[in-house]
């Protein structure tokens, strides 16, 4: 069965992602990206992919709905057989799955209303 291997990134609205972002920069030393704002980690060396730490704008619509203050962003092996098994237990899928240079990405929403992303890393 196709299933979550890791964490792929933790998203959260900020009023001001930059000046977070440089916050923790200067007083934790997470190197942020500038291309992105965030920072990436790579604790998994055996597997592809990464871990990003990422704030969004306040009135991002990315995470969906207005009320959602976060998003999770899991790792999968395999996206399609997971999107179509949430599909087929009733779960509220997206019809769009990204395919981008940095993998795969499919998006749902739990019973708790919130919009989770999946993500597949591109073969290493």
């Amino acid at each position: 069965m196709a299933r979550i291997i890791g964490l792929g990134g933790v998203f959260f609205r900020s009023a001001d992602p930059a000046a977070l972002a440089a916050w923790y920069g200067e007083h934790l030393g997470l190197e942020v990206d500038p291309g992105f704002g965030g920072a990436m980690f790579n604790e998994d060396t055996a597997r592809a992919g990464y871990t990003l730490w990422s704030p969004f704008a306040q009135d991002t619509a990315y995470f969906g709905r207005d009320t959602q203050a976060f998003m999770i962003n899991f790792r999968v092996d395999e996206l399609d057989p997971l999107i179509a098994h949430l599909r087929d237990i009733g779960t509220a899928v997206d019809e769009k799955v990204d395919d981008l240079e940095f993998g795969r990405f499919g998006w749902f929403t739990d019973p708790d209303g919130n919009r989770v992303e999946l993500w597949q890393a591109p073969s290493a």
